[in-house]
């Protein structure tokens, strides 16, 4: 495996050059430029690459034997599986060369979207949400995630903090840890569903094309399971974003994505929750310097949201 760039994701210069050689073949133009997007955690090559022709791809490569590169496969599996009219970039072509695997997917033209209060970008995307979690999800798609364990039904941290509460753990919230762990425990057996879930859904995991919209990628933690995943993991993004908390529990009750199974969506931001408080008092992972300090911030914006569904204040 490659050294690790000091700090962020992998470079083009960092890919074999057989590798950047197969890719410039299979897209009929050599690369010129290769930008990689502000926001994400993972150390492998993740960019945007200008063609001499000027046409632009997304790329993700790292080593075969890396875990990532397990991670990419699934994503390609699922953008070739997806329905027609899915908010997703297509898949372009999967290339293995130099004991390296590169998955190569349609460039999307745009920013992240905004999910402040001032956008109209929050509302696409719930709208697309109610869209993707509308009918069962079509058996490819099932098929393609079939191997893959649902990374949200592992979701936890309660139980872990309740045997060895840290000291900076908020004290109306270190008074509650056995509630939270006995409702995070209930979650893996309400996680299971036969409709479409992205996983990961955050704003830097979506891109508002100047021509689609809104479009969700990332497309790594793709599973099937229960309405309420993507809109729970959405939820404290919003908040973060700086809409004020009682909005966005107010939305939670009312969406159909939520409403309809109260337990379930409270159970899974329990444990969602639970995960950030957890993993934010671990080392940072090499290559990822980022990603400590924003689960401690998702992890406050989710007690925000989770005091009101148990009727205690959080402050």
């Amino acid at each position: 495996m490659p050294v690790l760039p000091p700090v962020g994701r992998l470079r083009w210069t960092d890919v074999p050059a057989p590798l950047r050689a197969r890719l410039e073949t299979a897209l009929g133009s050599p690369v010129t430029d290769a930008v990689t997007p502000a926001g994400g955690f993972g150390h492998q090559l993740a960019a945007a690459l200008t063609l001499a022709d000027g046409r632009r791809f997304f790329v993700k490569a790292a080593p075969t034997d890396d875990p990532l590169t397990a991670a990419n496969l699934h994503e390609g599996a699922v953008l070739a599986s997806l329905p027609p009219g899915a908010p997703a970039p297509e898949l372009v072509g999967i290339h293995q060369v130099a004991d390296w695997t590169a998955v190569v997917i349609a460039h999307l033209d745009g920013p992240h979207p905004d999910l402040s209060s001032d956008s109209s970008d929050p509302g696409q995307i719930w709208a697309l949400l109610d869209k993707l979690v509308s009918s069962p999800a079509p058996p490819p798609y099932t098929a393609a995630v079939a191997s893959t364990p649902s990374g949200a039904a592992g979701l936890h941290g309660w139980a872990i903090l309740l045997a060895n509460p840290p000291r900076d753990l908020e004290p109306r919230v270190r008074h509650r840890l056995h509630e939270l762990a006995e409702l995070e425990a209930v979650w893996p057996g309400l996680a299971h569903g036969d409709l479409i879930v992205h996983g990961d859904l955050r704003a830097d995991n979506m891109v508002r094309d100047h021509d689609r919209g809104v479009t969700f990628v990332d497309w790594a933690h793709a599973t099937t399971g229960p309405a309420c995943i993507d809109a729970v993991s959405l939820a404290p993004q919003l908040v973060l974003a700086g809409h004020p908390p009682q909005d966005i529990a107010h939305l939670l009750d009312e969406h159909p994505a939520t409403a309809t199974d109260l337990l379930a969506s409270t159970a899974f931001l329990t444990a969602l929750t639970g995960h950030w408080h957890r993993n934010a008092r671990q080392p940072a992972p090499p290559g990822a310097p980022g990603l400590r300090a924003y689960q401690h911030r998702a992890a406050a914006a989710g007690l925000t949201l989770l005091g009101p569904r148990l009727n205690w204040n959080i402050g």
